[in-house]
């Protein structure tokens, strides 16, 4: 339990560096050329823009990077504006947004935490107000601004990893992950959204477990080998044959690896099988998939490494297949 108490701390620091802008970035410098592999960015998003022709990048920090060709990238620039008066406070910390474009308009998915407000204590583990939100802005480029509902989750319930989903009944849905802090088995959750995405309708509804995965693992209080507790960065897509998968985070141990699952019925309701292996080399994960300008399918992921004591996560490409009824991950992309 120490070492999740300390790797939660880790994180914690991590994020809290980059969403306060400890890089350098509060005095808005903006950068130009700057290569992929020259940016420190965790949980990468690549929204691929058909009205602009541009690529905008979103991640952990409440940035955004903008380029024409992948290769060469511009930012950051501040895209996301919150209500000083709700929950999150005046600053809070905002990790991996994402940019989903919807009805002429675009959203922004993030996870918001706010630090002064505590929801619960589960063993060591001290729970900060943490959940997934949406903000929208008519541009990609933002600035992303809130809409009417404030709490689209349950205040007493730490989520992050919002993403975006159009169910087979035609139904918007945010996927997010319920995080292991507290239920100490994370998850893998969905809720109806109102059809314009400014609130949320129902209660969420359970897809699958962390310790529904063959691959991941941790080594339990008592000494036994167990699947690992971490459900991160939940995306979802279609094969060539239309079968529906979703791509998730975890670890082995101290290696951070993705793997994949697929819903049975085709809907988000699965039951969702998990695939034997992850499907990433080790120490990446946290990844989407979107296609380029040319037609080429990309999955953006992150590195993970941890140099001097710190988290060093820098975003990268792979290329990927996915002309089949499962995804493969073929081989490093250079733009």
């Amino acid at each position: 339990m120490k070492i999740k108490f300390l790797l939660t701390i880790s994180l914690s620091l991590f994020y809290f560096f980059q969403s306060t802008n400890c890089l350098g970035q509060n005095k808005k410098v903006i950068k130009k050329d700057i290569p992929l592999n020259g940016i420190r960015l965790s949980d990468p998003y690549i929204l691929a823009d058909p009205k602009t022709k541009r690529y905008y990048m979103t991640g952990t920090g409440g940035y955004l990077w903008k380029s024409k060709d992948l290769a060469l990238w511009e930012g950051p620039y501040r895209v996301a504006k919150t209500d000083p008066t709700s929950w999150m406070g005046p600053k809070p910390m905002i990790w991996a947004a994402e940019i989903h474009s919807y009805k002429n308009k675009y959203y922004y998915f993030a996870t918001f935490t706010n630090e002064k407000i505590k929801i619960d204590t589960v063993g060591e583990n001290i729970i900060d107000r943490r959940a997934s939100h949406i903000l929208v802005s008519d541009k990609a480029e933002g600035p992303y601004t809130p809409m009417k509902d404030k709490t689209y989750l349950p205040a007493n319930m730490p989520t992050l990893d919002g993403t975006f989903w159009i169910d087979k009944d035609n139904k918007p849905y945010m996927v997010y992950c319920y995080e292991w802090l507290q239920n100490e088995n994370g998850t893998i959750e969905k809720i109806e959204l109102k059809p314009d995405l400014s609130g949320s309708i129902g209660k969420g509804k359970l897809l699958f477990r962390a310790s529904d995965s063959p691959w991941s693992k941790q080594q339990n209080k008592d000494g036994t080998i167990g699947p690992n507790k971490v459900t991160d960065g939940c995306f979802l897509f279609k094969t060539g044959t239309e079968r529906l998968g979703m791509i998730w985070t975890s670890w082995i141990h101290d290696v951070y690896v993705q793997g994949v699952a697929y819903s049975e019925s085709g809907t988000l309701d699965g039951p969702w099988i998990q695939e034997k292996n992850p499907i990433t080399p080790p120490n990446f994960g946290h990844g989407m998939i979107f296609t380029t300008f040319e037609g080429k399918n990309l999955m953006a992921i992150h590195s993970h490494a941890v140099i001097n004591g710190k988290y060093h996560r820098v975003p990268h490409l792979f290329e990927i297949d996915l002309s089949g009824d499962k995804l493969k991950v073929i081989k490093p992309y250079k733009p």
